[in-house]
């Protein structure tokens, strides 16, 4: 390689290392003046967690950590923009295909969301390894997260890890499920997902309902259980839900059931049925 080829590589290099900090300096800055247009708005502190040039020239998607307080309240979300170091847009979409390029967008899983604890099908050592986030209250969910496990149990070359994401908002009930689940699986019941799904809570419970008395009654004749109120009222179990809660806002799962196929997402949910064969 000649001296003059040399110093054009470095100076190359140079440009686009200095380019892509311009860029994520822009990114920061245009955050922080969208935000602080809200009064309501505290900004605390807002950093690039994911950058990723996109097949489009020029384009890069990022994924911003934003920790703010609203109302009093302290809020960790993420956010996503694209950028060309021009203009910045909330959202692309290949005219092509039609598909959005905030699906490329999405974390892959690490190493920690396949903890035994959270295995409930297959093999632990298994080379394929599904995670699914789901809330037993979802519709859908109730449809499919049988035939996932079910399809899982007859393949020991797949391991299959459980996440609980209840929808608060839309069924304040599902935390409740979510506890007693928590507690039977703690007292050694087997299958606690398998068995809750097939019941069908949405047939016997009122998706909004809070009193935790009915529906814990509920749960105990479906899955002929006998768990008090005050095993679900601890501090552990709990914490247990917003953990997972918080394992699925980390890999920006925003409704359920979300699935990962050995660390990716999968927007069809379907390459499950690919494995094992």
């Amino acid at each position: 390689m000649s001296l003059t080829t040399k110093t054009l590589l470095i100076s190359s290099l140079l440009f686009s290392s200095i380019y892509a900090n311009s860029l994520d300096d822009k990114i920061i800055s245009f955050e922080k003046k969208r935000f602080s247009s809200n009064k309501r708005v505290e900004i605390k502190d807002l950093s690039i967690s994911m950058k990723k040039e996109l097949p489009l020239k020029g384009w890069y998607g990022f994924v911003i950590d934003v920790n703010a307080q609203i109302a009093n309240k302290n809020l960790n979300a993420k956010d996503i923009l694209f950028s060309n170091g021009e203009v910045v847009a909330p959202e692309l979409v290949n005219m092509k295909t039609g598909k959005s390029f905030k699906d490329l967008m999405t974390p892959e899983l690490t190493s920690i969301y396949y903890s035994k604890k959270r295995l409930i099908a297959g093999n632990d050592n298994a080379k394929d390894k599904l995670v699914v986030f789901s809330d037993p209250l979802c519709p859908f969910c109730i449809e499919y997260i049988p035939n996932v496990i079910e399809y899982v149990k007859k393949h020991d070359d797949i391991a299959l890890y459980y996440y609980h994401f209840p929808l608060l908002q839309l069924h304040p009930a599902s935390k409740t499920i979510v506890e007693a689940m928590l507690v039977a699986k703690q007292k050694g019941i087997k299958d606690v997902e398998l068995k809750v799904y097939k019941a069908n809570f949405a047939k016997q419970v009122d998706a909004e309902e809070k009193d935790k008395n009915k529906i814990l009654k509920v749960f105990n004749k479906l899955l002929n259980t006998d768990i008090k109120l005050s095993e679900l009222n601890n501090k552990a179990i709990d914490e247990e839900v917003f953990t997972d809660i918080n394992m699925g806002e980390n890999v920006m799962v925003e409704g359920t059931p979300t699935i990962f196929v050995n660390g990716k997402q999968d927007k069809t949910k379907l390459e499950y049925e690919m494995l094992g064969k």
